[in-house]
């Protein structure tokens, strides 16, 4: 318990300043209409198109920061404000999608792997939280390990899983910024590339505590796994 508290706890704070910052973020530039009057539909297009990618459909999906990249059907789904939104934020989000997009059309190893990864984690993460409430209660009732074993191995893939997403999203807003840079003079004012600069630089951080976080939740139920942790 004192290594969660010492560790854990920090994370969690930083995670909810960092998510909170996001967000606010996020909200401000949602409301900067973007100079050139394209919704993020139309930045999406263009951005592909301006890649080469004529394979890739743009298409609206409901929910709020539901916005993603899929690459079994190869589609940018682009939530509904983003989607019809002609501002900064929807600009940015759009760009970043496209990112994953044209990632997909070079091929890049990293996204793949986290694709392939996907079905596993999404299973893992239904299930990992009942399975290490059994583990802990079977180890500390019994001293049985298996159970908390197999938790700790579905913490393991989520961890790996997180660490992953790291290059891949450094590297879809890395594009996306690329591509803003390339049409500052006819789509984006000077203030609009820092402020999507900015959006991007907040969004990596989310990524990068929530990397973070599973990462000592990992290391702290190994410890208690092999009793170097405080129970």
């Amino acid at each position: 318990m004192i290594t969660y508290i010492i560790f854990i706890i920090p994370v969690l704070i930083t995670s909810m300043i960092v998510q909170w910052r996001f967000r606010t973020k996020f909200s401000r530039y949602s409301e900067m209409e973007l100079s050139s009057g394209l919704s993020g539909k139309e930045v999406a297009q263009k951005m592909l198109l301006d890649n080469g990618i004529f394979d890739v459909q743009v298409m609206s999906t409901e929910g709020q920061l539901s916005d993603h990249y899929n690459p079994r059907n190869r589609t940018v789904n682009l939530s509904t404000d983003v989607y019809h939104g002609r501002s900064v934020a929807a600009a940015v989000v759009a760009a970043h999608e496209c990112g994953h997009a044209i990632q997909d059309s070079k091929s890049y190893k990293w996204l793949y792997l986290r694709s392939e990864m996907v079905p596993v984690v999404s299973l893992s993460s239904n299930l990992l939280q009942w399975i290490l409430i059994i583990g802990i209660l079977l180890i500390g009732f019994t001293g049985n390990p298996v159970v908390l074993s197999l938790g700790v191995f579905g913490l393991a893939v989520v961890t790996i899983f997180s660490l992953i997403t790291l290059p891949v999203e450094f590297d879809a807003s890395r594009r996306a910024l690329l591509w803003i840079s390339n049409n500052k003079s006819v789509m984006f004012s000077k203030v609009e590339h820092q402020q999507a600069k900015d959006a991007l630089w907040w969004a990596a951080m989310t990524y990068i505590i929530a990397a973070i976080g599973a990462l000592g939740n990992l290391f702290y139920y190994l410890g208690m796994l092999f009793g170097k942790g405080n129970r």
